[in-house]
């Protein structure tokens, strides 16, 4: 086949090409031990459990992995492991197969039993969810048996899945070592379907534990905006029976308590939405598995219905609460600011119509001020003219002092007003302009 040409490739192709193939499930004999731990970390713990994977691969003369790898699976001889780095929580998948073909029911064996117990002490972070899973045939398998002595009967629940391929048997209950449990019954072959299977199963566990994670936020936001609530209805009264006075006061008050639902919506926004998608994955798992009754034990489906609808419902209606009283307070802000506007508009046109009188005030003082001005200016003038009339009249002019002053009182008053409206006219128009 003749080689493509060099097309230009987008950075992200291959990683988004190979995200299909990501975390592709295991193959699976029967029997089989699965010990499947989860645990919470933060952006330093993901990194630490890296290098905590790594520590164990070294002891095991097994490549590391690098920066950016997410997934890795290691075959280290007496057992298996399967590691995942997702956004909340990393998980680790021990497999092997047993010293036994026949389980001893009081004490079982696990998975984990194979590593190291100094190293698995040491995994970073927090152990969120932990579950032990047998793989058995038909044949070794004893109910009555396995029912006393590894599962809780009172809570017990079973079903046929994958189109009756395998039978699965759980108590979703944690036991003294700190494991749930879940026994898989199937046949010897096929063992990458069994393979799919367990990883439903395990993935099932994984997400109903993070899923569960908003139930706590729920329930600490739930007193807080309970608080909230009574406080709003108590500024809504006050708010209906405020004052000029008061109303500044009631502002502040709805500020301070919509910075308080904001903070808190902001701070388990995430967590909700989290919770809602993983709520959704595990309807997705339990729906691939494809459940069918065994005999008159409930299923995976009808216990996880029953269970987990009041803590999904409970984040579900705290987050509606959560949007439904920021808007409600976001309204009542802006009423009572357009309350507080329109007041302070009234205010500034009653200043503005004072603003007005008082310039009419001055106005008719100005124009008092000017009828003196031009009497001074004028009695001034004539001074000097009285002044040089007495000078001239040495040198030959032939009026008194007292007559030139006296006629020119009507030239210089009349040239005083009319220079001075003059200039008045000009100062208004240039501010008119």
């Amino acid at each position: 086949m003749k080689e493509s040409p060099l097309i230009p490739q987008h950075a992200e192709r291959m990683a988004l090409h190979n995200e299909v193939h990501a975390r592709p499930p295991e193959m699976m004999e029967v029997p089989q031990l699965i010990s499947h731990i989860v645990m919470v970390c933060d952006a330093s713990q993901r990194e630490a459990s890296r290098a905590h994977l790594a520590r164990l691969a070294h002891d095991h003369h097994q490549s590391a992995p690098d920066a950016s790898s997410i997934h890795l699976r290691l075959d280290l001889g007496r057992y298996r492991l399967r590691w995942e780095l997702h956004s909340e929580f990393v998980s680790w998948t021990f497999m092997a197969a047993p010293s036994h073909p026949e389980l001893d029911g009081r004490s079982p064996e696990a998975a984990t039993d194979r590593v190291p117990q100094e190293w698995l002490a040491a995994l970073p972070g927090t152990c969120l969810c932990a579950m032990h899973v047998w793989t058995l045939t038909q044949q070794a398998f004893e109910q009555g048996h396995l029912l006393k002595s590894m599962l809780h009967e009172d809570s017990l629940v079973a079903s046929q899945v994958d189109n009756g391929f395998a039978q699965v048997y759980t108590d979703f209950a944690v036991h003294a070592d700190g494991f749930s449990r879940m026994v898989v019954l199937a046949e010897a072959a096929a063992s990458r379907r069994l393979g799919r299977l367990v990883q439903r199963l395990l993935e099932i566990e994984t997400y109903r534990m993070a899923a569960l994670l908003g139930l706590p936020a729920a329930r600490a936001a739930g007193g807080v905006l309970a608080s909230a609530e009574r406080e709003l209805a108590e500024l809504a009264g006050s708010i209906r029976d405020a004052t000029r006075q008061s109303e500044p006061e009631l502002l502040d008050k709805l500020t301070r308590l919509a910075g308080q639902v904001e903070s808190q919506h902001a701070a388990t926004y995430s967590r909700f939405s989290a919770s809602a998608a993983y709520f959704e994955l595990v309807d997705s798992r339990i729906h691939d598995i494809a459940e069918t009754r065994l005999g008159g034990v409930q299923t995976i489906a009808e216990f996880m219905q029953r269970r987990l609808t009041p803590a999904r419902k409970t984040c579900e209606s705290t987050a509606r609460r959560q949007e439904a009283l920021s808007g409600r307070i976001s309204r009542m802000s802006n009423l009572l600011r357009t309350r507080v506007e329109i007041e302070q508009q009234q205010s500034s046109q009653q200043l503005l119509a004072a603003m007005d009188k008082r310039g009419d005030l001055q106005l008719r003082l100005q124009s008092t001020v000017e009828g003196l001005s031009v009497a001074a200016i004028s009695y001034y003038i004539v001074g000097l003219v009285s002044y040089l009339a007495k000078g001239a009249h040495y040198l030959g002019w032939p009026w008194s002092a007292e007559g030139t002053a006296a006629l020119a009182i009507p030239v210089v008053v009349g040239g005083v007003w009319w220079s001075l409206r003059r200039l008045h006219h000009k100062l208004f128009e240039g501010k008119a302009l």
